[in-house]
């Protein structure tokens, strides 16, 4: 039994008994010796095959309460014929020990994530070019930009290679519409047909041979055996045909030519809609220029994007786009951010606003001091999260993995069953040869290995145009499952911008007892104290000093308050007080109240607002219509809860809910079976959204709060929500008919070309179009408003 070395570095080390404990963790695996070193931090593992995986030593170690530091890569491959080729590859690379990797056929990328200082680059790229393909590190945008060119360039070759193989192909196309109509004058002498097809087949075709070669090489067979196969056992036969003069036999140059045309065509067409399919990187890759004007030591300067740096005063005019994010220090104007949040109308912008990277300047000229530049922008985070989303796999993919993984090796088996079977039961082992043909060129897994990730790639695409950034194809397929939604209230229904609606003050003067609670709520990090604290900034008052400050969470502050005595603020039922009148009739009216005491008597009451959005009402009516179940879960009073969801059309709701109740809230939710999906921007959100089974951060969140998300909607507006989950279901909708589309043609296409109802050249027409439809039909997502 062979055993593989394998070396993972470990965080967390404190003493020697750490590599002890974590030592005896490892021993206890099924097939492992580990020794454990705690001067090197790392451990040495030796797995024997068939025991505990590379995976399970990575799990085991976090269990202990340490951690492997994982790095990533990420790598363009070459040579992918069909799915069989991505899945040989994922196969080769998950062999590697401590190696994970997921292979996207449609991009062409493979994601890897290994134990940090296990595996050079060329390791990587060395197993790769052993399974027969070509690889290379992708290292970011200037790596997307020569991509794009090598891309275009080899497109450009394909497409002449192409127009030679067609004009050669060309001749056997008229003498086969010539015979349909039975006219045999225009039928080609034998040795035209075998010199018009052999630059066809030998050529034209290295391709196939090679590509053929490679994936035997490699123990693994793709499209490009079967095209060779079946080409080669057409064309030959023929050649033999023709050079031993057996005039009695038929020849099938023109199958052999026709079937490696058409497959070129099909490529052709389905790398140009493949392209499509990934244009979303390429046009905001395209929104950041690549020269700004800098101030620079009193001179107005043109300077690489590059080479900008932080603190960097730039200038942006009407009409260009902002390299940098930053914030206004001069000037104002209008921008055009709709490539970045999905707000189809400009955003003024002034001084002290932020501005990003990518948006354009539509009206108007600024200064800006640069805050975000290179990587750090927001739009380069952007880009980074759209690649990796749409180089990630959905769960619906694993099937069609599955069957692409052994699809070649059935298929040449059913073509050899089918030309013993024809031979024997017709007694014409020329007919047999032709079907046995005809089931090699029409069995194809590029369209099971295409259905998901095309449209998984325009899908989230699509989304990121908008301003809707799905973290992995597997949040995309998990949005569009949900069956009931939470929503957080506070910044997602509402504005999140408390401000003071009403007063009322009893027996001190208004502005002088504003003022005193205002320098008390300076000293208050809630939401609701910046209400106070902006209404007296809005009259301009003085505020007092104070001191003695204390805070009592989710109750109130208090302190002394010079010329006043001691001032409590915060919920009525902490100060013990009753409400009045007009204070009950404010809280039924959804406001929030907060009273004030002066040393212990009280002095004041005060009516906070946060207004709903305005479309909230409207994305709540849209969820329900969808068939999803709507709750909205606050930390506010049951009353001010009450009549929010009432403005709001939410039947279901809970107010005095804290951060645990929101998280113990998804967890019973769960039970029931339903997909849950949490909304929410805060910090006491992130448990609810962690435990959700697809989580929505509003951009304008906190960064935890996106951080913890697997959707994050950049426009601030619960109507992007819906749109989030309209695109889901409308991307699910696409992979479903593709993966019919795709099983459908191969279920029917065999046994019809087993059975001979298929010429070898429809065969071929057949299965190079088959891919180019599922790909077009996940292009119709495009258009998904």
């Amino acid at each position: 039994m062979t055993a593989r070395k394998l070396i993972l570095p470990i965080d967390g080390m404190s003493c020697a008994a750490c590599a002890t404990r974590i030592e005896k963790v490892l021993n206890k695996l099924p097939g492992v010796a580990a020794s454990v070193s705690f001067a090197s931090e790392s451990a040495e593992l030796s797995l024997q095959e068939g025991g505990a995986t590379p995976a399970d030593a990575v799990a085991a170690i976090g269990k202990a309460g340490f951690s492997v530091p994982m790095a990533h890569a990420e790598l363009a491959l070459e040579g992918m014929s069909c799915a069989a080729c991505a899945t040989r590859i994922e196969k080769v690379l998950n062999k590697l020990p401590g190696v994970t990797a997921s292979v996207n056929f449609a991009s062409e990328r493979a994601n890897l994530s290994f134990p940090e200082g296990s595996y050079s680059p060329a390791a990587l790229l060395s197993a790769v070019q052993k399974a027969g393909f070509g690889a290379r590190v992708v290292q970011g945008e200037a790596d997307d930009e020569a991509a794009a060119r090598r891309h275009a360039e080899h497109y450009r070759h394909e497409l002449r290679v192409f127009v030679v193989s067609a004009l050669l192909t060309l001749p056997f196309l008229l003498e086969m519409i010539a015979m349909l109509f039975g006219v045999h004058a225009l039928m080609l002498p034998r040795t035209l047909q075998l010199v018009l097809s052999a630059p066809v087949q030998f050529w034209v075709g290295t391709r196939f041979y090679k590509g053929a070669y490679s994936a035997l090489r490699g123990g693994g067979a793709n499209m490009d055996v079967l095209v060779a196969l079946g080409t080669s056992m057409a064309w030959g036969f023929s050649a033999w045909v023709t050079l031993a003069g057996l005039d009695g036999q038929h020849v099938y140059f023109e199958a052999s030519a026709a079937v490696i045309t058409l497959v070129l065509l099909g490529k052709l067409m389905e790398a140009r809609a493949k392209g499509k399919a990934g244009s979303a990187i390429e046009a905001l890759v395209r929104l950041a220029p690549k020269v700004a004007r800098v101030e620079r030591d009193g001179q107005l300067l043109e300077v690489p994007v590059g080479e900008l740096v932080l603190g960097d005063v730039v200038v942006v005019r009407n009409g260009e786009s902002v390299p940098v994010d930053g914030e206004v220090v001069d000037g104002e104007g209008a921008f055009d951010e709709s490539l970045m949040t999905g707000e189809s109308l400009p955003v003024a912008r002034r001084v002290g606003s932020r501005v990003v990277a990518g948006s354009r300047a539509v009206a108007g000229s600024v200064r800006l001091r640069a805050s975000g530049v290179g990587n750090r922008t927001q739009l380069a985070q952007i880009v980074r999260l759209v690649r990796e989303a749409q180089g990630s796999k959905a769960p619906i993919q694993r099937l069609a993995d599955v069957i692409s993984g052994m699809f070649v090796p059935v298929v040449v088996v059913i073509a050899l069953v089918t030309f013993a079977a024809t031979g024997w039961w017709l007694g014409d082992w020329t007919v047999a040869l032709v079907h046995a043909v005809a089931v090699l060129v029409i069995a194809c897994p590029c369209a099971l290995g295409l259905a998901t990730p095309t449209a998984v790639m325009v899908g989230i695409g699509n989304g990121a145009r908008r301003g809707i950034l799905f973290r992995n194809a597997a949040a995309l397929e998990t949005a569009g499952r949900l069956q009931a939604v939470v929503l957080d209230k506070t910044g997602t229904l509402t504005e999140g911008k408390p401000t003071l609606d009403a007063m009322l003050v009893l027996e001190q003067d208004e502005d002088r007892l504003l003022a005193a609670v205002a320098a008390v709520e300076a000293g208050s990090e809630h939401p609701l104290s910046r209400a106070l604290i902006g209404a007296a900034a809005a009259r301009k008052l003085p505020l007092p000093v104070v001191s003695g400050f204390a805070a009592h969470a989710g109750a109130g502050v208090e302190a002394d308050v010079a010329g006043l005595g001691r001032l409590a603020v915060g919920d009525p039922r902490w100060l013990g007080i009753d409400l009045p009148d007009a204070a009950r009739a404010w809280r039924d009216e959804g406001k929030t109240v907060v009273a004030a005491c002066v040393d212990g008597a009280p002095a004041g009451f005060f009516a906070i607002a946060d207004r709903l959005k305005p479309g909230s009402a409207r994305a709540v009516g849209r969820l329900r219509e969808m068939g999803i179940r709507v709750l909205m879960l606050t930390g506010d009073n049951r009353a001010t809860a009450a009549a929010i969801a009432r403005e709001a059309g939410i039947d279901e709701f809970e107010g005095e809910v804290k951060p645990r109740g929101k998280a113990d809230m998804v967890a019973r939710l769960k039970a029931e079976g339903l997909k849950v999906g949490m909304v929410g921007d805060g910090v006491n959100d992130a448990p609810a959204l962690a435990l959700s089974d697809a989580s929505f951060a509003m951009g304008a969140g906190s960064d935890v709060a996106i951080e913890a998300a697997d959707v994050t909607l950049m426009h601030d507006d619960l109507e992007h929500l819906v749109d989030a989950i309209a695109l889901s279901r409308a991307t699910l909708s696409k992979i479903r008919q593709n993966l019919f589309f795709a099983f459908i043609y191969n279920t029917l296409g065999i046994p019809l070309a087993a059975l001979g109802y298929l010429s070898p050249v429809i065969a071929g027409a057949a299965m190079a179009f088959s891919s180019v439809s599922v790909v077009s039909n996940s292009l119709l997502l495009r258009r998904w408003r």
